[in-house]
């Protein structure tokens, strides 16, 4: 199923992620897919000690902005009846080649994260690791993802942390520690590197998610634990950074 890709934003990111995918994230989804259990972030925390997800075995799961779908691939292992949907079909090809190296096969879905070709109400949980939570309008996408949940569905999502934002340079690179740019400018960022993000206020995200019918249920700010070390690929944030102030933002709610 695909739908047209309209607009610069979207042009943009998906360039960006072809290229993301040739350099780093193809070669590194067979780890991630070999994964044990359901991390977290740069540094890997796993979701037993946030109690995030909870017991999914039996839940229809969507993945918006899914990459290489290795989330979607351990919610498979742990029951879950997953879909994952990407714009960018370079990462679709990775995650696909590792679905037949794992043995586990559910639908991948080439498409915007703010317009699903998914029906009303079929899905139990919406999960967003650093994938629409980052790159699509937050307005819409979230907007999207009430759509696609049943009453009661809840939606989880990882983000940076708005301070880790505050504080990478102009140029890009690694958190400073103080801050670089202004916080009314974070709404939309353009990157040197190409990549467009979407970054809320706190206040912004709440307000957003409570006019979409959702209920915060939690905010976890995740730092570095103390073994924790600066991710190989992705500077954002230093692992010494990361341990004296939250480089994420995990979300969780519910559909009211």
């Amino acid at each position: 199923m695909l739908l047209p890709v309209a607009g610069a934003d979207l042009s943009h990111n998906r360039a960006l992620w072809t290229i993301v995918n040739s350099e780093f994230t193809d070669e590194h989804a067979d780890r991630a897919w070999a994964a044990e259990e359901i991390t977290w972030g740069l540094f890997q925390i796993p979701d037993r000690d946030l109690g995030v997800l909870g017991d999914v075995a039996n839940l229809d799961v969507v993945e918006l902005g899914c990459g290489t779908a290795y989330l979607s691939g351990l919610l498979a292992r742990q029951g879950a009846r997953p879909v994952g949907v990407d714009l960018t079909p370079a990462q679709l090809a990775t995650a696909a080649r590792c679905q037949q190296r794992f043995g586990l096969t559910f639908p991948l879905i080439e498409a915007n994260a703010e317009q699903v070709p998914l029906p009303d109400a079929s899905f139990d949980l919406v999960v967003s690791d650093y994938g629409a939570s980052v790159w699509c309008d937050p307005a819409r996408w979230v907007a999207e993802a009430a759509r696609l949940l049943r009453t009661g569905g809840r939606l989880v999502f990882l983000t940076n942390s708005v301070l880790a934002t505050l504080c990478v340079p102009t140029a890009e690179g690694f958190a400073q520690e103080h801050l670089v740019r202004p916080q009314r400018a974070l709404h939309r960022v353009r990157w040197p590197g190409g990549g467009i993000e979407f970054h809320p206020s706190h206040g912004d995200w709440i307000r957003i998610l409570r006019a979409n019918g959702f209920v915060i249920e939690a905010l976890h700010e995740l730092y570095a634990p103390a073994d924790g070390e600066t991710h190989e690929y992705y500077g954002i944030a230093t692992a010494q950074w990361a341990r004296n102030w939250p480089a994420e933002d995990l979300w969780a709610a519910r559909l009211r």
